[in-house]
C-alpha cells in the first residue's frame, strides 16, 4: 500500500467510524509503524483541513461533524505515476500557452499540488526537468487567446477583425467556435463562418479584435469536423482530392517509418529497405514544403502535378544559388 493510498485508507476508517479510534488499531488497519500514523494524522489536518480531533477520555481520533458538514478529501486520488502524468500535462500546456484554461484549471491544479505534498513529491522537478523546444511559433496576444479559449468552452459566437497572410486582407468575421487546434507550435480556431456560410481554420494570432456575442454558437458532432478538418493532409481542411505517392531514401526511411504523417496515410517497406508513403490531400502547398526539406531523399512518384511542383520549385532554387551572390 503507497502512502496515497494509506490516506485515502484512513479517511475512509474516520469517515464510517461511530466512536473514535485508538492509535494502536490505527496501526493494524493500516499495517504500518506509530510514526507513519502520527505522520498522517499531522498531514490530513495540515494539507486537507481535516476536522481531525483527539478524544483524550476515550484515547482515540474522530472527525468532529457536529456542525452537520461532511468531510471529503478534495479532488480525484490518483497513485504517484497517474499524478505526475496529470501534472506533466498540465505543464506542457502553461508552457505551449501561458493562461490557458488558467481559470477552469486552477482548483483542480491546487489540489493537486496538496495531493502531491501528501505523497512527498517535489512538484518543481517538473517544470525543471521537461523542455518544451518551439521552432516556428508565432506570437499569440492573450487576450485575443482569452477571448477564443472563452467563447469556444461557454459554447458562444465571436466576432472576429481577421487578418489573412494569403491575400494580405483584413476582414470581419462572425464564427461559431468549434474547436482550438494546436500544430507545429501555433494554435488554429476551427469554426463555422457565419459570412462564408461553412467551416473555415483561423490562425489566432491574425485575429486583431475579437469580442464575445450573446448568440449560442451553432454546434456539429465530432464525425462531421473531422471529416472536414482531420481528413486532409495538415492544416489545409477539406476532403482529400488526391493521393501523394512518395518514395523515401533507405537511410530516410529509417525516420519517416516510425512517424505519421497523417491518420489515414499507407506505408510500407520495400525490398531495397526504401519506403513508400501515401497520404490524401486536399491542398499541396504544405505537403510541398514537407517534401523539400528532404530534398534528394525523397521523391514523388504520384501525381503528376505533385511532381511538377516539386520539381519547379527546386529549379528555382537552383537558379537561386546559381546567380553568383556569396556574401552580401
Amino acid at each position: 500500500m503507497d502512502h496515497l493510498q494509506r490516506i485515502y485508507k484512513l479517511h475512509q476508517i474516520f469517515s464510517s467510524a461511530r466512536y473514535p479510534i485508538s492509535r494502536r488499531v490505527l496501526e493494524e488497519k493500516l499495517e504500518c509503524s506509530t510514526a507513519t500514523v502520527k505522520r498522517m494524522i499531522d498531514e490530513l489536518r495540515l494539507y486537507f483541513n481535516a476536522p481531525l480531533q483527539y478524544d483524550r477520555e476515550r484515547n482515540g481520533y474522530f472527525y468532529d461533524t457536529r456542525q452537520g458538514e461532511v468531510f471529503e478529501l478534495p479532488g480525484l486520488w490518483f497513485n504517484a505515476n497517474e499524478l505526475y502524468a496529470l501534472l506533466t500535462v498540465q505543464q506542457l500546456l502553461e508552457q505551449t500557452q501561458p493562461g490557458l484554461l488558467d481559470d477552469h484549471l486552477k482548483p483542480i491544479k491546487n489540489r493537486l499540488e496538496k495531493i502531491l505534498a501528501t505523497a512527498q513529491l517535489n512538484k518543481g522537478e517538473i517544470a525543471k526537468r521537461i523542455r518544451i523546444l518551439r521552432m516556428t511559433a508565432r506570437n499569440t496576444s492573450s487576450e485575443h487567446f482569452q477571448s477564443v479559449a472563452s467563447a469556444l468552452l461557454q459554447r458562444k459566437r465571436l466576432h472576429i477583425h481577421y487578418h489573412s497572410r494569403s491575400n494580405d486582407q483584413t476582414s470581419q468575421r462572425e464564427v461559431s467556435p468549434q474547436r482550438l487546434t494546436h500544430y507545429r507550435d501555433n494554435w488554429y480556431l476551427d469554426a463555422y463562418c457565419h459570412k462564408r456560410n461553412a467551416l473555415r481554420s483561423f490562425a489566432v494570432d491574425r485575429i486583431h479584435a475579437s469580442r464575445p456575442l450573446d448568440q449560442a454558437a451553432l454546434e456539429f458532432d465530432d464525425a462531421e469536423l473531422d471529416a472536414h478538418f482531420a481528413s486532409s493532409y495538415g492544416i489545409f481542411a477539406g476532403q482529400p482530392k488526391e493521393t501523394a505517392v512518395l518514395l523515401f531514401s533507405p537511410e530516410r526511411a529509417r525516420w519517416v517509418a516510425d512517424e505519421q504523417w497523417h491518420p489515414q496515410q499507407q506505408g510500407k517497406l520495400l525490398a531495397d529497405d526504401s519506403y513508400e508513403l501515401r497520404i490524401p490531400y486536399a491542398d499541396a502547398s504544405e505537403l510541398v514544403m514537407d517534401i523539400l526539406k528532404y530534398g534528394a531523399g525523397v521523391e514523388v512518384l504520384e501525381p503528376a502535378a505533385l511532381r511538377q511542383e516539386v520539381i519547379n520549385r527546386l529549379q528555382a532554387a537552383m537558379e537561386k544559388y546559381s546567380e553568383g551572390r556569396v556574401g552580401f
